[in-house]
């Protein structure tokens, strides 16, 4: 195409070069509303934001929490050598006065029992003494993890309902005891563990992730862009450009109702280096102006050039990430379609904006500023004939790799195992924070700190009949028994503290007069006791609950734990009849956490899967060529695989972020692909040899594709810098994704085209 044969697509950037000022205009007015709604986009990394709405186990956990609370959980961890002394108690005392004043937290302790029991605490001799009898004189607590050898804990249940909650109670929590946390005498240390502080590091840490990672990708742009173009004008056309795109994106998040999480943050990057990628694209074509050709005139030439790659490079990979729409996983799922909808508000912005811009501000041509680069040019000499030179060492080398890489993620069947999983919230955090090592001790102390609630729900008035409290405590005998089970918190324990604060004993009477005294407890002190409420309905007395503590994290062991409570359950049944109307289903953060584990590997497989289908069809669609359909994929796959086996050489395993290198890559990377092969046919035009148009291809595009890459790696390198472990390997992993890319274009795709036309230099 050229100026000489006009078309509808001439005709129509001749008119947005024209109407320049009347778009920048529209845009102006866009942006103020654009911003507006992405100020307003919230953050939230509760587990339950991570699984779709529509999924069972999703349903099930909030009806689960309509009736039992939607409560979350923080314990305090008092450490002294002896837990029991005078002093020690009393600074606990002090505390526990301090965090019952701040709304929304209630306080459970051995001390706060005690105190209920016996009216009151004053800290006198006498009381200390009588505390140390009584949180010692049962098995009761330690089971509960609320005393140890050298601890007592403070379980803290807090009543919140959104993020802005969340943030406002722990902040009020940190106040109060912040004095203790500093300077913790007599205790030797106060430790904290909990998933709303996971999550509230984590909500931090995210939201302010763009003042660390989009100040770094501007430098990136600003000394790429004057070191090869030269031109302060058009870094600012630019950088307004990816401004727009970024902004009208996480407008369009904001406007939809979006909720960001760990991983929301890529989606503004992406959206910036894919937009970057194409500006080097179209601009390296505008620079690249002959002598009789005016800049008008080429400026149209250009984008008309590279309209069409540009075009399918933009909406295959739009359409690729809308493939992660598959996912069960809910923010990669809301990530896909997000960055689909900001690939396609980036190529209007760059086919109009942009252009507009480089026509206001007058950006340099090449003929008016030398671009650097010129050694690209000489490199372009060799590649061609090196490429021929070690064609089947580059095909079959690559190929052998990629099936390395590919045994290195999905595994061989009783040869080596598929890349490990994660997805407990904790492992997001830096392994060498105190928060880390905080919670993997506790986990040590209570046996695990991940939760399956057992739901159980028969008829109205069952949990208060006397021959299903038999089998209840049948069940909780059986799992206390079992070696992967923490500990167990139900309403038979609640039944069992009752007892003891009333005689002493814990142990609960088995007979049916004892039994019926029992049920009559229950029902005299469901109303008047909070504690019980939460594990019995008090509206009909139908449903219970089964708190079962373990170290469960991902889908397997979740799988065998499921297997083990369900046995025991049909255990109790079988020697209890009367437990056969109710039905059992395990609920809560558990059964979410194993779910998302579960599909973490179908997400990497579909989305992959499809994206790779739809970059397919797009090249048949484009280039209508058999050799391009297959060659356009090499430099991606080996990529990609080369990644995954680097990956887990170092020991690095999928997690929420990981998990979309492939599809990242895939849907970025392409780009070369389609910008590689459009110049290839139009250097084959005439029956060219494949040297000359290797050399064309290379002279056009080569030198976009590798400072396009220089964007893709330098601008994901950014999350490098990330306190998240997930970010900052997601960062490193596709900057080395990227770089194997264009290594790939430049060798392994050349010489497969020469072992395909069968050729010489």
């Amino acid at each position: 195409m050229s100026e000489q044969k006009p078309s509808w697509l001439w005709s129509a950037f001749r008119i947005v070069t024209r109407a320049r000022w009347l778009i920048v205009a529209i845009f102006a007015l866009l942006l103020g509303p654009a911003v507006y709604f992405a100020l307003k986009v919230p953050q939230d990394n509760s587990i339950d934001r991570l699984i779709v709405r529509d999924d069972p186990d999703y349903l099930a956990s909030r009806a689960f929490a309509k009736v039992f609370g939607d409560s979350e959980y923080i314990i305090l961890l008092a450490e002294a050598p002896d837990p029991f002394a005078g002093p020690v108690v009393k600074r606990i005392d002090e505390m526990e006065n301090r965090l019952r004043s701040i709304p929304r937290v209630s306080v459970n302790s051995a001390l706060t029992i005690f105190r209920r029991a016996k009216a009151g605490f004053s800290g006198t001799e006498a009381e200390l003494a009588a505390f140390r009898k009584f949180a010692t004189g049962t098995k009761l607590f330690s089971r509960q993890g609320l005393v140890g050898d050298h601890f007592i804990s403070l379980a803290l249940v807090l009543s919140i309902k959104n993020t802005d909650e969340r943030q406002e109670t722990l902040g009020n929590i940190e106040k109060a005891i912040a004095d203790i946390e500093k300077s913790p005498a007599p205790l030797t240390r106060l430790r904290k563990v909990g998933q709303p502080i996971v999550n509230a590091y984590l909500d931090n840490d995210t939201r302010q992730a763009g003042l660390r990672y989009f100040p770094l990708f501007f430098l990136f742009v600003v000394v790429l862009n004057v070191g090869l173009y030269r031109s302060w004008r058009a870094l600012l056309a630019f950088i307004v450009t990816l401004a727009i795109c970024a902004a009208f994106t996480v407008g369009f998040v904001g406007l939809t109702h979006g909720v960001f999480t760990i991983v929301s943050s890529l989606v503004p990057m992406t959206i910036l280096i894919v937009c970057t990628a194409t500006l080097v694209y179209l601009h390296s074509r505008y620079v690249d102006r002959p002598e009789d050709r005016s800049v008008e005139d080429h400026q149209i030439f250009a984008l008309c050039n590279k309209f069409l790659a540009c075009t399918a490079s933009i909406v295959a990979s739009a359409v690729g990430f809308a493939a992660l729409a598959v996912s069960k996983i809910r923010p990669i799922r809301e990530m896909g379609i997000w960055v689909a909808v900001g690939l396609l508000i980036t190529w209007v912005t760059v086919f109009t904006l942009y252009p507009a811009l480089v026509r206001i501000l007058r950006c340099p041509t090449g003929q008016e500023r030398q671009i650097a680069g010129a050694w690209f040019t000489r490199l372009v000499g060799h590649l061609p004939v090196f490429s021929y030179r070690y064609r089947y060492l580059l095909v079959f080398g690559s190929l052998v790799l990629c099936a390395i890489g590919g045994i290195a993620v999905f595994g061989l069947p009783g040869v080596v195992k598929p890349m490990k999983l994660e997805t407990a919230a904790i492992e997001y955090i830096p392994h060498e924070s105190e928060m880390y090592k905080s919670t993997k001790e506790m986990e040590k102390l209570v046996g695990g700190l991940s939760i399956t609630n057992v739901w159980l729900q028969g008829k109205p008035g069952m949990v208060s009949n006397a021959k299903v409290l038999r089998g209840l405590m049948d069940f909780q005998k059986r799992l206390d028994q079992e070696p992967q089970i923490g500990s167990t918190q139900s309403v038979v324990t609640l039944l069992s503290m009752l007892r003891y604060l009333s005689t002493d004993n814990d142990v609960l009477p088995t007979d049916d007069e004892g039994l019926e005294a029992l049920t009559d407890t229950l029902e005299t002190q469901l109303d008047r006791e909070p504690l019980l409420q939460s594990f019995v309905d008090k509206g009909n007395v139908s449903q219970t609950h089964f708190a079962v503590v373990s170290r469960t994290q991902d889908h397997d062991e979740f799988q065998q734990l499921a297997r083990v409570v369900e046995n025991h359950w049909k255990a109790s049944v079988a020697a209890h009849p009367a437990l056969n109307d109710f039905a059992m289903r395990p609920v809560g953060l558990a059964p979410l956490q194993a779910k998302i584990s579960h599909h973490m590997v179908p997400t990497l497989v579909e989305s992959f899967v499809l994206t790779v289908g739809i970059i397919f069809v797009s090249f048949l669609l484009v280039f209508r060529s058999g050799i391009a359909r297959v060659m356009a994929m090499i430099p991606s796959f080996f990529a990609i695989l080369v990644m995954f086996l680097f990956m887990r050489s170092i020991g690095v395993f999928l997690n929420v972020a990981t998990i979309l290198i492939a599809t990242t890559v895939l849907g970025t990377s392409e780009n070369d692909q389609i910008h590689f092969f459009y110049h290839f046919q139009e250097g084959k035009k005439d029956n060219a040899s494949t040297e000359a148009a290797l050399r064309h291809t290379l002279l056009i595009s080569g030198k976009a594709i590798f400072f396009a890459t220089l964007i893709n790696a330098g601008g994901f390198l950014a999350f490098a810098f990330s306190t998240l472990p997930p970010i900052r390997q997601f960062g490193i992993l596709s900057s080395v994704a990227f770089v194997l890319s264009m290594i790939a274009d430049f060798t392994a795709l050349p010489a497969s085209l020469w072992l395909l036309y069968r050729e010489k230099p």
